[in-house]
Parts: structure tokens; C-alpha cells; sequence
């Protein structure tokens, strides 16, 4: 697929699947914004990347409406919006011992944070366009110390459906990611998060966790698919039949 003369918007490519996703879309052709909280950890992405002309950067916390609306006012027009963010600390606890401050801070990121991106991008984005944002495996396959993320996951898709009807010919989609080897799960599981992920490839019908390339070319397909709005697409091993 050629990206060229096409503009893309992906919050949380600082790292994991939003960073696999920008570099395939610059290699595509399309200038890439990755927006974050953290601009060290941006323009840190970017160096390692080579400093690619066609990769810029933006400060952002997508949880405040004045930056959202701040962030697109300044990068203009766009072709495609991707959000990758999510804010997981502390938000993986059994209910005892559960912070409500960690909880709606995962709200925020991933449920209120994308609600904005689509409030305050639609009107800059091509008639053709579309935005993405990532669920998850939770929502399906809840477990013990789960019940947020299985619960922001579910209300993001219903959020996805709803927004492509009300924004169409926009379309918005999402993907949902089983278990995928990034920095997140050092924070979710410690110093076992090589035992977990081993044990959890075991019992995949692919026999093998994802990785942030996996994620990055689902959302590739939906960025140039034009006949896919309102779905979720599942990328996951085969996690829910097991």
C-alpha cells in the first residue's frame, strides 16, 4: 500500500505497536505524527529510528481536551488517526486492593482520550479517512485482577460502533490485541513476564504471543481498507477459542 502525500496521527508511537506502526507507514510513504506525554521518550524513538524526515513528533496527553484540541490545531488536516495509548499502572489489581485514581486514569486514556481524538479530529480528517484504536483480548477473556481493563476495553468497542455511524463516511474500527510482547507487561507482570508469556504461547493454536509487528499490520490493513467501518478486528492467536 502507498501512503504517499497522506498524513497520520498515531498517539502512543513512542513505543511498542505505535512505534511498528509508524515505521511501516513512513516506509509506505506517509508523513507520520507519534504523539505522546513524554517528548523524550518521542524524540528518543525518533533518533533510533534514524530521524526520518517523514516522522514528527507531538507532546500531548489526549485525557485533556485543551491539548487535544490544541494538538490538532496545530498539525492541520490529517488522512488517518491511530491510538495506541493506554495508562495500565495500578490498574491491574484485585478489587481490594483496587486505586479508583489508577482505574479512571485507564478511563481516560483509552476510552475518554480516543472519545476526543474523535471529537476534535473528525473535522480535520479527509472524507476517506479513519481512525483506529486498540481494545483488547480482556474484554473476551477477563481474568482475576482484570475487571477494569476488561471493562474499557468492551466500552471502547461499543464507542467504535457508535462513532462510525455518527462520523461515516469516516470509518472507525479497532483492533484487539491478545497477548503481545511490549514494555507493558514488565509492568503487569514483574519479573515474570518471560515464564507468563512462555506459558501463555503454549496454549495458542499459532504457538507463539504477538508482537508489535503483528499489531502494526492489522491496523495497516484497516488504515487502507476502505470497505471496513465499525468492526473489530481480532489479532489474538486464536486466544479466544482456547
Amino acid at each position: 500500500m502507498n501512503l504517499s502525500n497522506q498524513k497520520i496521527l498515531i498517539v502512543g508511537g513512542g513505543s511498542g505497536m505505535g512505534l511498528a506502526l509508524a515505521r511501516r507507514c513512513v516506509e509506505a510513504g506517509a508523513t507520520v505524527i507519534i504523539a505522546g506525554r513524554s517528548e523524550a521518550r518521542l524524540r528518543q524513538a525518533r533518533e533510533a529510528f534514524g530521524n526520518p524526515s517523514g516522522l514528527e513528533v507531538a507532546v500531548v496527553d489526549i485525557a485533556r481536551e485543551d491539548q487535544v484540541a490544541a494538538l490538532f490545531a496545530e498539525i492541520g488536516g490529517l488522512d488517518h488517526i491511530v491510538s495506541t495509548a493506554a495508562d495500565i499502572e495500578g490498574a491491574y489489581r484485585l478489587l481490594p486492593e483496587l486505586d479508583l485514581k489508577a482505574a479512571q486514569r485507564m478511563v481516560d486514556s483509552k476510552l475518554f482520550g480516543p472519545l476526543l481524538l474523535a471529537k476534535h479530529g473528525a473535522p480535520r480528517l479527509a472524507a476517506n479517512g479513519s481512525m483506529t484504536f486498540i481494545s483488547g483480548i480482556a474484554a473476551y477473556r477477563p481474568a482475576a485482577r482484570g475487571s477494569v481493563v476488561a471493562a474499557v476495553n468492551a466500552a471502547l468497542e461499543g464507542l467504535v460502533r457508535a462513532l462510525a455511524v455518527e462520523l461515516a463516511p469516516i470509518r472507525v474500527n479497532a483492533v484487539s490485541p491478545g497477548w503481545i510482547d511490549t514494555t507493558i507487561w514488565a509492568q503487569v507482570a514483574g519479573d515474570r513476564k518471560a515464564e507468563m508469556l512462555a506459558a501463555m504461547a503454549e496454549r495458542l493454536p499459532v504457538g507463539r504471543v504477538g508482537q508489535p509487528e503483528d499489531i502494526a499490520d492489522a491496523i495497516f490493513f484497516l488504515i487502507g481498507n476502505g470497505f471496513t467501518t465499525g468492526t473489530t478486528l481480532h489479532v489474538e492467536g486464536g486466544h479466544r477459542l482456547v
